[in-house]
């Protein structure tokens, strides 16, 4: 059992996209990412997906609803089978992802962020 202070494991990394697994809650995950700018459409068919914003602004858009705008301390959970489009609105925004250990980072697309291997937070 060991504290991670976000702050600290989010300055260790820079790149943009590519989630690190900061721990492993049963069958599930906790990910820290780095967003800038917007991803792509992409769905999960069989994983839900928890965004909490830890710093910056996110936007989540929809196919079929109303965008969602998150400020830090905010968070949403994007059901599976629900397309979705996440989209920094801040230079970049600071990102606790709790999803299960399967998830693929794209989803149902692969593309160049496509990331089989995610890597662990120091």
């Amino acid at each position: 059992m060991d504290k991670v202070n976000l702050a600290k494991a989010f300055s260790t990394f820079s790149d943009h996209w590519s989630p690190k697994i900061a721990g492993d809650l049963g069958d599930f995950q906790v990910k820290l990412a780095k967003f800038r700018g917007s991803f792509h459409w992409h769905q999960h068919d069989q994983e839900d997906e928890l965004f909490l914003v830890v710093e910056g602004r996110l936007r989540m858009s929809f196919r079929d609803r109303p965008a969602l705008d998150l400020d830090p301390g905010e968070f949403i959970i994007v059901p599976h089978g629900t397309e979705h489009l996440p989209e920094a609105l801040t230079d970049e925004c600071h990102v606790v992802l709790l999803e299960p250990n399967t998830t693929l980072n794209t989803g149902n697309v692969e593309n160049e962020h496509t990331i089989r291997e995610l890597g662990r937070v120091a």
